[in-house]
């Protein structure tokens, strides 16, 4: 989703399943075209920190972080049923997390090596 403020100007919905690693890059970009935007009029990332499923959020979260490490824009992580209000009040208030680490919601579960 592509926000200006609270305005929601673009959104994009699909199912990645195990391709979202490779298709995220350019589900974002064809959204930035579609509004004549490229990746330097990002200003700002919020994402959701969890819970969530592992490899979901270890993606997301990798893709987030990226982006504003790489365009040298704040982000914000946030959690709940409004998370998408509350990371866009705390990025416009002037917060920037640095790196937003994943709320997986429980202690992980390893399984141990088969022999």
């Amino acid at each position: 989703m592509l926000f200006d403020g609270q305005k929601t100007l673009a959104a994009v919905k699909y199912l990645a399943h195990h391709d979202l690693s490779q298709t995220v890059y350019i589900k974002i970009q064809e959204l930035l075209k579609s509004l004549h935007l490229d990746w330097p009029d990002i200003e700002g990332v919020i994402c959701f920190k969890g819970p969530g499923s592992f490899t979901g959020l270890r993606i997301g979260l990798t893709l987030a972080n990226s982006l504003a490490y790489g365009l040298d824009i704040p982000i914000v992580g946030s959690r709940g049923s409004n998370w998408q209000t509350k990371a866009i009040d705390t990025l416009l208030a002037g917060s920037n997390e640095k790196n937003v680490y994943p709320f997986y919601g429980a202690e992980p579960h390893v399984t141990q090596p088969k022999k």
